[in-house]
């Protein structure tokens, strides 16, 4: 089968089965582990080889993390750590021992193959928890933080996991000496890095070619997973720091905008890669066993997290919730057990009924934590901000930093109005960070970035950028998604003010307009009219040139009547010069 007909087919299934699950108000992620049951070998058997999809889906997985850490400045790494080393490490140190015990001692495994399958199981799912915690709006509660500081210690720990197997399976004489010049070089790399990365971002922005900083993104993700995979880590954890290197720079924005669309389908491929490697046929012939051991696993984890999570200040039902969120084993599970089997420490077959009770704990966590909430004891807790920026707080937001834009800067900084600049030129952005503003690069037409410039908190938007279609573009944006949001913006002249008319915009400023009346004031009172004179004659001017765009407002649509080209033409300027000297005529005899 070609490989486009197999893309067919994931993307078919995918826009049939996830939309129902998620009209029945069931997770996507659901809906993706559906797809891969359904199209798999074990049902329909559509596309087969479910190793590789799962393979090339990880990269999923590099991205999400990307992206999490591009939400997390290095400061707040730090507070986190009562729950990446009080929380994170206990739970996977006693979680593993229990399970491993748990084998050893009532499924008759050896010791080798119980302690390769009680890591494994100890270790939850970032993709899973991550993805359910965005789509219910759960990230930034105290229990999100919990699952999501753990999730993070579990990522390093599959370092020791891979480095337990290798002192299993490893045979006399093995050197070490090439992975040690191999950590000494990649931590080196991050070191530069670190310094290097802002003005490498800044000259690829500055080309002005937005394809070549979707490339540079995807490079900064790939170059880093891969750094971190050659010295035993896990690809996840070194897009993770790739991210929280760039996560307080001009360019954060626009790099989660890139970055997104590939993340959404990467993840989506990469559960339903994990719904095609379950066997369905063992889970008909053993379900019992089946079942009742992904009971156990995620009882016994949702054990050792609550207690846990208590002694880390977390009330009840935040607690509750952190150990049920937590309850599932994740894909790191599917990475050791290649590694193990490969290694000779655990029969294939053990490791056929571990992935179908990873498979099912993913697919049961959704409803167990919905019936944990159900039976919580305590009122939601309220969501606590990830991050406490001065961009967050309920700040105007300019689009471009032209003169335009700059004046009005100026006016909201005098009167201490937080506001926040989007600009696509590197320069202006570098120029205005020296005063402290939250300014960043990127194309205020994408919802991304307008969602992490906290649009939705924002009172008002100006878009103060002078290319017609771009402004066009953003406005649209932004009246389709935030239709309560004030818009305020600039025009270049009437034909533009009109379309922004028709799209909502009530607070319109034609740029050339307000300046040349003022200097038609003053040579007006220069010709020998007084003051108040010629602020009349101006006043009943703008009156009438508002009257004349109305009008040609109400038969913009008429082709015929008012062709779109007549804007700036000579025609529509003899019309207006006609109108003029009409509404002279009629101040003079005012006069």
């Amino acid at each position: 089968m070609s490989l486009l007909v197999e893309a067919f087919i994931f993307l078919l299934a995918t826009i049939v089965v996830v939309p129902v699950c998620r009209k029945f108000g069931l997770s996507s992620v659901l809906g993706y582990l559906l797809v891969g049951l359904l199209i798999g070998p074990s049902v329909f058997g559509l596309v087969g080889n479910a190793t590789e999809v799962l393979h090339f889906a990880e990269f999923g997985i590099v991205l999400l993390m990307f992206l999490i850490g591009l939400e997390l400045r290095p400061h707040r790494l730090w507070t986190m750590r009562r729950f990446l080393f009080g929380l994170g490490i206990t739970q996977i140190l006693i979680t593993s021992v229990v399970i491993a015990v748990l084998c050893f001692m009532l499924l008759g495994m050896g010791t080798p193959a119980s302690m390769l399958i009680g890591f494994s199981l100890a270790l939850s799912s970032t993709a899973f928890v991550v993805q359910w915690l965005g789509e219910h709006k759960e990230f930034n509660r105290p229990h999100g933080r919990a699952a999501f500081g753990t999730l993070l210690m579990q990522d390093v720990a599959v370092i020791p996991a891979i480095a337990l197997i290798g002192i299993l399976s490893s045979k006399p004489g093995d050197s070490v000496s090439l992975n040690l010049l191999l950590l000494i070089a990649v931590v080196a790399g991050f070191v530069i890095a670190r310094f290097t990365l802002r003005p490498a971002l800044r000259f690829v922005a500055s080309t002005g070619v937005h394809e070549l900083f979707t490339a540079a993104a995807l490079t900064l993700v790939t170059g880093a997973a891969l750094a971190m995979h050659s010295i035993g880590f896990s690809m996840g954890l070194g897009a993770f720091v790739a991210g929280v290197m760039v996560a307080d720079s001009e360019y954060r924005h626009q790099l989660e905008a890139d970055v997104m669309p590939f993340k959404g389908l990467l993840v989506g491929l990469f559960f339903i890669a994990v719904g095609m490697s379950a066997n369905l046929g063992l889970l008909i012939s053993k379900p019992l066993l089946i079942v009742g051991l992904t009971a156990v696993l995620m009882v016994v984890k949702s054990l050792v997290i609550y207690p846990l999570a208590r002694l880390q200040g977390l009330k009840h039902d935040e607690a509750v919730r952190t150990g049920l969120v937590l309850s599932q084993s994740g894909e790191f599970a599917f990475i050791l057990f290649t590694i193990g089997v490969s290694a000779q420490l655990v029969d294939q077959f053990i490791v056929d009924i571990a992935v179908l009770v990873v498979t099912l704990s993913m697919a049961a966590t959704p409803f167990l934590v919905a019936l944990g909430s159900r039976f919580g004891a305590e009122k939601d807790s309220a969501p606590v901000p990830l991050e406490e920026t001065h961009g967050s707080q309920n700040s105007v937001i300019i689009v471009g930093f032209g003169p335009f834009g700059q004046t009005v800067a100026r006016i909201l900084t005098i009167l201490e109005i937080p506001f926040t600049v989007i600009e696509l030129d590197p320069k202006r952005v570098d120029f205005v960070r020296q005063f402290a503003s939250e300014t960043y690069y990127g194309n205020a037409s994408s919802l991304r970035v307008l969602l992490s410039a906290h649009i939705d908190r924002a009172p008002a938007i100006i878009v103060a950028i002078d290319d017609v279609e771009s402004s066009l573009k953003i406005v649209s944006q932004v009246s389709n998604s935030f239709p309560n949001l004030k818009i305020m913006a600039r025009a270049r002249n009437r034909f533009h003010e009109i379309k922004l008319r028709e799209l909502g915009v009530t607070s319109v400023i034609r740029e050339t307009l307000l300046s040349s009346l003022a200097l038609s004031t003053q040579l007006l009172e220069h010709l020998g009219l007084t003051p108040p004179d010629a602020a009349r004659i101006i006043q009943a001017f703008r009156e009438h040139d508002a009257q004349a765009l109305d009008n040609q407002m109400a038969v913009y649509h008429d082709k015929a009547g008012f062709p779109e080209d007549v804007f700036d033409t000579t025609q529509e300027l003899k019309e207006l010069f006609k109108e003029d000297k009409k509404t002279s005529l009629r101040v003079e005899n005012k006069t």
